[in-house]
């Protein structure tokens, strides 16, 4: 099967706008599982977009969680003969390599897994006949390996691009997704839950397959831990971007959410504008200082309109929100006035005991009445720059809160990223009923923007109109 340019422009515009803005079952409804290639026979080539982003530690089980959740789908390709082909990134810089990646597999699958290093011309973004031959040449049952995807700056066009671009890139963008139907596989598994970017790997290259499905592990993900979250009645929001409002506010929207913890960049755009809505103000420092607009902590006058939305809708629903009372600074001053040269960078004491206060007043509220199903709590982000042990005490504190849930009956979640990183450095994985190992994409599935990778699957098959 081959994809044009013409065919590829609404694609790939519906990516970039985040189209269509359904809700998350819809696509998962929509887009087949890994059973439903069953029927493929012995020889066939699949493609495996492979959750590839990690760094194996000395032995096994050490920095291969992403790995290891692969595993259940790779071996189902292998019992049925397929000749697999995994492709995928490691970080975000070109020069990173899969070497390490590929043995690590091997070492897990019990088999040797070749990485093929020069995939690709990155001119022509033609399959050079060296590596074409190569994949031809895999044997049933086996598992080969491409080098990392971001090496090729066609993998990465769409991270920064805008529609007005899309004229002059999906003609190469074509090309790439017709190689890979020629010469790797018409047949594509998505296996990488991380994956959220847009990567031509992951939301292009789909346009040219016969068929595709969801891969074990992320459906596994989907259908289960990501499904109940959408069920969240206590949620704690966190981050350092103001961007992030978009997500608590689809967050608002599915109406689900009762108590709403904020703290980090969140609660400043919150705190201005709950002192406005009283007919007052507040001052969030440096993050309101126009010079400062580059920083990705600015809060634009839009931002601050946005959050009074956000509390008034909230409200009108019966939420609860729990902001911070004081602040730990940038000299290390706690405070519950924030100057204009000041930035925050941790909630302080306070805010930490009327957060305990607050899941204690949940836990009275909810738990008792909650029959046929337990309560569900979402947690996602830090609540200051953690990585520093002047700034960690909030999260630190906080992270004890889940476990506190948890013994209490709750569904206990917690998003990827730093929220998973605090997990990890502050209690145990057992606090948490299920610890997700993708940020980025977790957010998008709870927040604003469909996940990209959900939204390139839904397409084939239904491809978006001119």
């Amino acid at each position: 099967m081959t994809v044009t340019a013409a065919q590829l422009l609404p694609w790939c515009r519906n990516l970039l706008q985040g189209q269509p803005r359904l809700p998350l079952e819809s696509y998962l409804d929509a887009i087949p599982r890994l059973d439903a290639l069953a029927d493929l026979p012995s020889g066939t080539a699949v493609l495996v977009r492979g959750d590839l982003d990690c760094k194996p530690g000395p032995s096994v089980g050490e920095g291969d969680i992403r790995l290891r959740s692969m595993l259940d789908t790779l071996n189902f390709g292998r019992e049925r003969g397929w000749r697999q082909v995994l492709f995928g990134h490691v970080g975000r810089k070109p020069e990173g390599s899969l070497r390490a990646v590929a043995a690590r597999l091997g070492e897990l699958l019990g088999i040797q897994v070749p990485l093929i290093e020069n995939w690709l011309d990155p001119q022509s973004l033609v399959i050079p006949a060296e590596a074409a031959r190569a994949l031809a040449a895999t044997q049933p049952g086996s598992v080969v390996m491409l080098e990392n995807t971001r090496r090729y700056e066609i993998e990465r066009v769409l991270w920064d691009a805008t529609p007005q671009d899309l004229e002059a890139l999906c003609p190469r963008l074509a090309t790439l997704a017709n190689q890979f139907a020629q010469h790797v596989a018409v047949h594509y598994v998505h296996e990488a839950f991380s994956a959220g970017s847009l990567d031509a790997s992951s939301v292009i290259v789909p346009a040219a397959m016969q068929r595709v499905a969801l891969g074990r592990y992320a459906a596994g993900e989907f259908d289960g831990p990501l499904r109940r979250c959408l069920r969240a009645v206590l949620v704690v929001f966190s981050g350092l971007k103001a961007d992030k409002l978009d997500d608590l506010e689809a967050v608002i929207q599915r109406g689900s959410a009762r108590w709403i913890f904020v703290a980090g960049s969140l609660a400043m755009a919150l705190k201005k504008a709950e002192a406005q809505l009283a007919g007052g103000d507040f001052c969030v420092g440096v993050a309101e200082d126009p010079a400062r607009a580059s920083e990705p902590y600015y809060l634009p006058p839009a931002r601050i309109e946005q959050a009074r939305r956000l509390l008034q809708e909230g409200r009108a629903q019966g939420i609860r929100f729990v902001l911070p009372v004081d602040f730990v600074l940038q000299d290390g001053r706690v405070a519950e006035r924030i100057g204009p040269q000041d930035q925050q960078l941790d909630v302080g004491p306070r805010s930490s005991e009327l957060f305990e206060q607050e899941v204690e007043a949940f836990l009275r509220s909810v738990v008792p009445h909650s029959q046929d199903q337990p309560p569900v709590a979402f947690y996602n982000g830090v609540f200051g720059k953690f990585e520093d042990p002047r700034f960690e005490a909030g999260t630190r504190r906080f992270i004890t809160q889940l476990r506190r849930m948890k013994e209490a009956g709750v569904e206990v979640y917690v998003g990827g990223g730093e929220g998973g990183a605090a997990l990890e450095r502050y209690g145990q994985p057992d606090w948490v009923t299920h610890g997700f190992t993708a940020g980025g994409t977790v957010l998008n599935a709870l927040g604003a923007n469909p996940v990209p990778f959900l939204q390139a699957l839904y397409f084939v098959g239904r491809p978006p109109r001119q």
